[in-house]
């Protein structure tokens, strides 16, 4: 296995030819991923295809396995759930990653804040996780991946819990942060027509292995107008996932 961090020229992230196992069960097999500088790139599969170990092994939090891992700087989480400390109002949750790099309390703030005016929620700043909504803090937990400015976002399902407005809200805000700080981000979702929607590529992940990649060509169109190709791209997604039409 070879970790290292880079800094090549339009790379975010990327996995060459990368296994891991747990125990006799082979999760990733020869599994090659990257991720460019400013790209969205999907990754989609089954339950139990693998799709949150590569999300893991990208982000560090996986290290026993093979192959080799590349990133520019500290990647960026951000899951499901939001995970904040309920002991701890909304600033300091999106703060807290901060504490580690020496900063004084009144930098974190000020990041912290220009993070939550990034995600239109300056006014809850104050507020704790509680009393929040539903899409209110899965915005403070995108707040707090984007606060330490990374190159490569990567996203876990983050939309799944919330209900169908809230969600296209919150796809649109994430094309708002990505066109504005231009980090490359890699997207694992179950939903095809997301994958659709917001990627430069689809992968399709099976049984730990990428049986195959699409190209979004023209990326990006409103849910309200989509192309030509949408439901294209989408015939083809669903059948190298086995449903049929």
């Amino acid at each position: 296995m070879t970790l290292t961090s880079d800094r090549r020229t339009g790379i975010a992230g990327e996995l060459s030819h990368v296994d891991k196992w747990y125990g006799e069960h082979h999760v990733l097999d020869d599994v090659s991923v990257q991720i460019g500088s400013g790209e969205i790139v999907a990754l989609i599969g089954r339950s139990g295809s693998g799709k949150s170990t590569v999300l893991r092994v990208l982000a560090g939090l996986s290290t026993e396995h093979t192959g080799e891992r590349v990133v520019v700087g500290a990647p960026a989480l951000a899951f499901q759930e939001p995970r904040l400390f309920p002991w701890r109002d909304v600033r300091t949750n999106v703060g807290y990653g901060l504490t580690r790099n020496r900063m004084s309390k009144a930098e974190i703030a000020t990041r912290a804040d220009r993070a939550l005016a990034d995600v239109e929620l300056t006014d809850r700043a104050d507020a704790w996780p509680l009393t929040l909504s539903g899409g209110q803090a899965q915005r403070v937990s995108l707040a707090r991946a984007l606060v330490a400015e990374p190159e490569l976002l990567l996203l876990d399902e983050p939309f799944g819990a919330l209900d169908a407005l809230t969600r296209l809200s919150m796809r649109a805000l994430l094309l708002d942060l990505w066109r504005e700080h231009h980090f490359g981000v890699l997207l694992v979702t179950h939903d095809v027509d997301e994958a659709v929607a917001l990627a430069d590529r689809v992968l399709v992940l099976d049984e730990g292995r990428v049986i195959h990649e699409l190209a979004i060509d023209d990326t990006r169109r409103s849910p309200s107008d989509p192309s030509a190709n949408t439901e294209r791209y989408r015939a083809e997604l669903l059948d190298q996932l086995g449903v049929a039409l």
